[in-house]
């Protein structure tokens, strides 16, 4: 008997029986989602690296925890318009929020929009976004309103002029009809231009039937609508990248979870914001490549003429501190201090007024 003890112990310890430990991996069901599929520049790296990055994280941590992923991409849940209701309601636990679309609702996160002409580099504004959401009390707290926890930021590359005639000059502008959606309206003020609302799904047919002359977009957007086929020109003007939302849960269903879990979706949207940034490097890169190849005409803006549209605009940023208050005047501060810190140099120092 003895020796039958000994032998099934060693056969229990070979099997790696004997010695681990017992528990029961615990299944976390997350209902994740977007208004957009996961080729847009925006839902892309929630499929990509969110996911599998929980996944992982959970594993090296021992598996007590394994996710159910039900996946809800392009719009199958709520369309654009609602992607700040469908998290903070819980339709989805993770979702993309486009806070570009809420400048009711959430008006801080719009300050970029407010503010152009700041920066093009829009991997250091994922940077800047990540760390102000989770550590400017304005921004954070905006967020928990929401019933929210921001976890990835989410930007444009940056804006310019794709048009169906040339501009040599700033006063090419005249009496164009421009393509600008929401608050980007307000950078062709005083250039004699009139904007006009649309969005990456309309440029195509306002400009192929001379609703509008071109649009003010970004090159990652514009590539995969193929506007160049009816705009065959682009001008580099550099207006900026934007910061557009973020990828958010649920905060009730974010304060349930387990701790390990907790830290697994803060650890794997940092991940995601870097896959982002460089998503859209890409992204960008390649569309231009694919751009020049149909023979798109790329020309840049005289500096001196972008001088004159930047000291040109009005006063724009004000009006937005007015309805934000001391909250909107700690987030420009914020957000310019950020940006000068690594060594950016806006060509115009909206910040001034909120000093």
């Amino acid at each position: 008997m003895n020796r039958k003890h000994f032998v099934l112990a060693g056969l229990l310890a070979g099997a790696g029986l004997a010695t681990a430990p017992a528990f029961a991996q615990q299944a976390i069901t997350v209902n994740i989602g977007s208004s957009h599929p996961t080729t847009n520049i925006w839902a892309y790296a929630m499929k990509q690296v969110f996911q599998p990055e929980v996944d992982r994280i959970l594993k090296a941590g021992g598996g007590k925890f394994e996710v159910r992923w039900r996946e809800n991409y392009g719009g199958t849940l709520y369309k654009f318009t609602d992607t700040r209701a469908a998290v903070r309601d819980g339709i989805v636990d993770v979702g993309m929020v486009g806070t570009v679309w809420e400048n009711s609702a959430m008006p801080l996160q719009n300050v970029t929009y407010f503010t152009p002409f700041a920066t093009t580099n829009h991997e250091m504004l994922i940077e800047i976004f990540d760390k102000l959401n989770t550590t400017l009390p304005a921004l954070r707290d905006s967020w928990a309103a929401q019933n929210m926890v921001p976890l990835s930021s989410l930007i444009t590359d940056s804006y310019d002029l794709y048009t169906n005639f040339p501009i040599p000059n700033f006063e090419a502008l005249q009496n164009k009809k421009i393509n600008a959606p929401g608050t980007s309206a307000n950078w062709l003020r005083q250039t004699g231009s009139t904007p006009v609302d649309g969005a990456l799904t309309t440029y195509y047919t306002n400009i192929q039937t001379g609703v509008t002359q071109g649009a003010l977009s970004f090159a990652s957007g514009i590539g995969p609508a193929r506007v160049y086929e009816v705009a065959k020109y682009m001008t580099n003007v550099d207006i900026g990248s934007m910061y557009f939302g973020s990828v958010a849960v649920n905060k009730r269903y974010f304060d349930a979870l387990p701790k390990e879990v907790q830290d697994a979706f803060v650890q794997a949207g940092r991940a995601t914001s870097k896959a982002h940034g460089a998503h859209v490097t890409r992204t960008a890169a390649s569309a231009m490549d694919t751009m020049k190849a149909a023979g798109l005409q790329i020309s840049d803006l005289p500096a001196a003429d972008k001088q004159k549209w930047v000291n040109g605009l009005p006063d724009i940023v004000t009006p937005w501190l007015q309805s934000t208050g001391e909250p909107g005047r700690a987030v420009l501060r914020a957000y310019f201090d950020e940006l000068r810190a690594r060594g950016v140099k806006p060509l115009r120092d909206w910040d001034k007024v909120a000093r």
